[in-house]
């Protein structure tokens, strides 16, 4: 291995990312490795990893070679495995733009929730095809201290429990996961949104992300958000015949989503790269351990 390893540092509204550029997938990014690259205090500091990888060269990826030439291996602040990440897809997608690897326009990317079409817009902003929702079957419930609401189940190809409140602060302070019942409706943990609403197809969230506690914005929250608002106020687009637009407020900024009829969502916003560097290799090697 390289003494020195490349990195970067790129946010996608304040939700923020670890680069780690390894096209032939020659890093071996332990979950221990993963969290020590994510530590604010001791390490670089982020809300996950974004490993940069020819599909190709990955054995998760490799059956989506022929559709997309680079995979997405996301991974969680605590080192964890996520199938997706929304705002990480379009930072991923701007990383690959500031590498000469894409142009503006069109391309795909592959996750472990499937190869995503994104848009590098003229503007700056990314569009990413986040596909369908599902709405697994079932009441939800979540809680925080002695409050509890019932909650949407929304799957965006990870999990989602979204809670409409009458005030951001119900929230608490979403460093621990909020508890949700019954425990068999996510046997590996959740995303738990509360939502208040702005205005009309204008609604703000906070959000617990699984794996990374408390972050300033989540895409496939955002989008999960939208579904579940869209059913409450009898705008579901299978049923209209129309798409739907929501816009969410994220403590980080803002994202714009849109679901159309045949279930397709589009997530829109900013990506950012703000910073470059290099890794000190024995550092990296040291905290994988």
């Amino acid at each position: 291995m390289s003494t020195r390893i490349a990195f970067l540092k790129g946010h996608g509204t304040e939700n923020d990312f670890v680069i780690v550029p390894d096209p032939e997938n020659l890093i071996d990014l332990t979950p221990a490795a993963v969290a020590a690259l994510c530590d604010r205090r001791a390490g670089i500091g982020g809300d996950g990893v974004l490993h940069v990888v020819r599909a190709a060269a990955h054995p998760e990826a490799a059956d989506m070679a022929a559709d997309a030439e680079w995979f997405m291996d996301y991974r969680n602040g605590d080192g964890s495995i996520a199938e997706m990440c929304g705002n990480g897809v379009r930072v991923f997608a701007r990383y690959l733009q500031h590498a000469g690897h894409v142009t503006e326009g069109d391309l795909a990317v592959a996750t472990r929730g499937g190869v995503k079409s994104v848009h590098i817009a003229k503007d700056g902003d990314v569009t990413v095809g986040m596909g369908a929702a599902r709405l697994p079957e079932g009441d939800v419930t979540v809680s925080v201290g002695d409050r509890s609401w019932p909650a949407r189940n929304v799957d965006m190809g990870n999990p989602h429990a979204v809670a409409f409140v009458d005030d951001l602060s119900d929230a608490g302070d979403l460093h621990t996961p909020p508890p949700f019942t019954p425990a068999a409706a996510y046997p590996d943990g959740v995303n738990v949104e509360f939502v208040v609403d702005r205005g009309p197809r204008h609604v703000a969230m906070r959000v617990h992300e699984r794996g990374s506690g408390e972050t300033r914005s989540c895409g496939t929250g955002a989008c999960a958000v939208a579904v579940a608002a869209a059913r409450r106020d009898g705008a579901d687009p299978a049923v209209t015949g129309t798409p739907v637009t929501y816009t969410v407020d994220v403590p980080g900024g803002t994202l714009v989503i849109t679901e159309r009829p045949d279930g397709e969502i589009e997530m829109t916003g900013p990506a950012v790269i703000v910073a470059e560097g290099e890794l000190d290799a024995n550092w990296l090697e040291n905290a994988a351990r």
